[in-house]
């Protein structure tokens, strides 16, 4: 298809551009929304980003002034400084059981979006298939489509309370299947995949040839009795074909500082991750990177400190959701997110159409969220509430929820 180029002549033509199949996403538009009306003065409630609340440690702080008075503000090396590396392939061989990873395997990305940018930047072809939940964080589907790819949903449903069904995946793939990609904790439901059904995806994987790309940012958020396992502690031999990204923005509230990581042991993944990272980004923030350091090889009482808080921000909005008509709550087992389906019975009373509607009007008075259809194709009558913000606001904004929901908005 050709469209023609504002730039250019009126006479001459130009290819589509990639980008401008590519959304700028549905949750920043609604948070730009909000940050707009907060600067007038108006009280808003922060449940469309998953930001957490949480101050930085102070050791991780403590490491950032002390690197930058010790000068290292300069160039570092492509993959990441080396500490930081040595000391993530001992974090990921002891608590996720990744056997026989080296500091070689780990490659340092600005963020665990990056991550997923130079992950299928390096993996895909253009027209290679990706297999991805739906509903799934929107930039996990963009980034395959920059990268050429072409993302293929698997519908998660609440019956089976939001897990990968693998006969579902199955019957998705095709010749052109390149990867089948996987979330848990899972954006934006909360689910948590089984030790069981993550054995059935390795050997799916296996069968047909296929790699595995695992996103495990949410692995420290989780609420009892569930647990993370990483795929690749399962994989044995085939662990080559499993690429894991990991992200410090969630587990150490450290979002602003954008710091993520990619391990893969893969011989082809080592020659292309170095070139995407080098014209991508040149090196993370070198300050950040001391950061992580201090954060990875420093005490984690705040994990459970942070688990517990989140829990109670988590009931408290689940409370505020049920008894509502036409208003399911999935209680989430992982993640700090409540994704809540709504029956036609519930828009009709509320006077909108659809979830894309109703998540403006909430924003319209203060309240965020995300709508359904930010997330994949089925799943437009779905909202996602973030309740990552403060305690304070989960409790005072939960209620204005509730009568926005019960009663609908003014």
């Amino acid at each position: 298809m050709l469209i023609a180029d504002p730039e250019e002549s009126t006479t001459t033509t130009a290819p589509v551009h990639y980008l401008d199949a590519i959304s700028l996403g549905k949750i920043v538009q609604i948070r730009e929304q909000l940050l707009k009306a907060q600067a007038t003065g108006m009280r808003v409630f922060r449940f469309e980003s998953g930001d957490p609340s949480f101050s930085v440690a102070t050791p991780v702080l403590d490491a950032v002034d002390a690197a930058a008075r010790a000068g290292k503000t300069h160039y570092i090396p492509n993959n990441g400084i080396p500490q930081l590396r040595a000391a993530l392939a001992a974090k990921v061989r002891n608590r996720n059981h990744l056997a026989g990873v080296t500091s070689d395997d780990v490659f340092v990305t600005n963020g665990a979006m990056h991550a997923l940018f130079v992950t299928f930047g390096a993996l895909l072809v253009p027209g290679d298939e990706v297999i991805v939940p739906d509903p799934m964080w929107t930039e996990v589907v963009e980034n395959i489509r920059m990268a050429g790819g072409v993302p293929v949903g698997v519908e998660l449903s609440a019956a089976d309370d939001f897990e990968y069904r693998t006969d579902r995946i199955e019957a998705a793939i095709t010749p052109r299947t390149r990867a089948i990609f996987i979330n848990t904790p899972h954006n934006p439901t909360g689910a948590v995949l089984s030790v069981e059904r993550l054995k059935e995806i390795v050997e799916l994987a296996r069968a047909n040839n296929l790699w595995i790309v695992s996103d495990e940012a949410y692995e420290d958020v989780l609420y009892d009795p569930w647990t993370h396992v990483s795929i690749g502690s399962l994989a044995g031999d085939y662990a080559d074909r499993v690429i894991s990204i990991f992200s410090f923005s969630k587990s150490h509230a450290m979002s602003g500082l954008r710091v993520g990581y990619i391990v893969t042991r893969s011989p082809l993944m080592h020659g292309r991750i170095p070139k995407l990272l080098r014209c991508s980004i040149n090196g993370v923030n070198s300050l950040a990177q001391w950061a992580a350091l201090a954060a990875v090889n420093g005490p984690e009482d705040h994990l459970q400190a942070m688990r517990s808080e989140y829990a109670i921000r988590r009931d408290i909005m689940l409370g505020a959701l049920s008894g509502i008509p036409g208003v399911r709550a999935f209680a989430a087992r992982g993640a700090f997110y409540a994704w809540v389906e709504l029956d036609e019975s519930a828009y009709e009373r509320l006077g909108v159409p659809d979830a894309a509607a109703l998540s403006d009007r909430l924003a319209a008075s203060g309240i965020g969220s995300a709508p359904g259809d930010a997330f994949g194709e089925t799943c437009a009558g779905a909202i996602r509430f973030a309740f990552s913000c403060d305690t304070a606001m989960v409790r005072e904004g939960s209620v204005l929820l509730r009568a926005a929901l019960s009663e609908g908005i003014a």
